[in-house]
């Protein structure tokens, strides 16, 4: 049977253990104050694996561009900002 915790207007929280179809208690075990409020908590969610964080997305673009300084000639000194120049295409006449 599942925990149930409430709370009654003057503060008192406590716990019971009934059914899910079973109505809840009615008054305060404490003081007898009513109404009672239930009491809810997140539930404890995990989420595992690549994709569910902000820093996830984009990884391979990332992977791309580190890659393509790191094969620059190590007499580029200019910055990297700079897209290699296009050779005209060679005609065979």
């Amino acid at each position: 049977m599942p925990t149930y915790e409430y709370r009654c207007p003057n503060g008192h929280t406590f716990e019971t253990f009934h059914r899910m179809s079973d109505p809840g208690p009615e008054a305060c075990e404490i003081c007898g104050a009513a109404p009672l409020e239930k009491v809810l908590y997140p539930a404890a969610i995990h989420f595992k694996g690549s994709g569910f964080y902000t820093t996830d997305y984009g990884r391979g673009s990332r992977k791309r561009d580190g890659k393509e300084t790191d094969s620059k000639p190590a007499g580029d000194a200019g910055g990297g900002d700079k897209k290699p120049e296009k050779k005209p295409a060679e005609t065979g006449s």
